[in-house]
């Protein structure tokens, strides 16, 4: 058995009233995923009086922080696209395909700043979500 790493080879949106779109990490850079869910309190002191164990669990959201996206700035424009995304109320439908052939997808948005650097035409993106971001494939 072996284990594969690799790439992140495209992430597509469907929103609606921006459209669809796909966007594309730059090869050979880490992605985080957060597939979300829920998360147990790392707490030591987390115990009765009598050491039984208290746990504490929270709901949490589902985020990937992306290597950088390529940035077509004159045609497709991602920059904006993403903006637009950012700046709507309503969540857009995700899927982060890895080299693998593994899809994951999620409703959300971006958060955070989008950070463009012009002369290495790039993108930091983060995505994030309600729910659990599932593997579909």
């Amino acid at each position: 058995m072996s284990y594969t790493g690799g790439d992140i080879t495209e992430i597509t949106y469907s929103h609606p009233t921006v459209g669809n779109g796909t966007i594309y990490a730059k090869s050979a850079e880490d992605s985080t995923i957060d597939r979300g869910g829920y998360i147990k309190n790392d707490d030591q002191n987390s115990v009765s009086g009598d050491g039984q164990n208290i746990d504490v669990m929270n709901r949490k959201r589902w985020r990937v922080e992306l290597g950088p996206i390529a940035w077509d700035i004159t045609d497709r424009d991602e920059l904006d696209k993403l903006q637009q995304i950012q700046n709507s109320p309503l969540p857009a439908d995700w899927t982060i395909a890895h080299i693998t052939g593994t899809i994951w997808g999620g409703k959300g948005s971006p958060v955070g700043d989008l950070n463009a650097t012009t002369n290495n035409p790039q993108i930091a993106v983060i995505l994030a979500g309600g729910g659990t971001l599932d593997k579909i494939n």
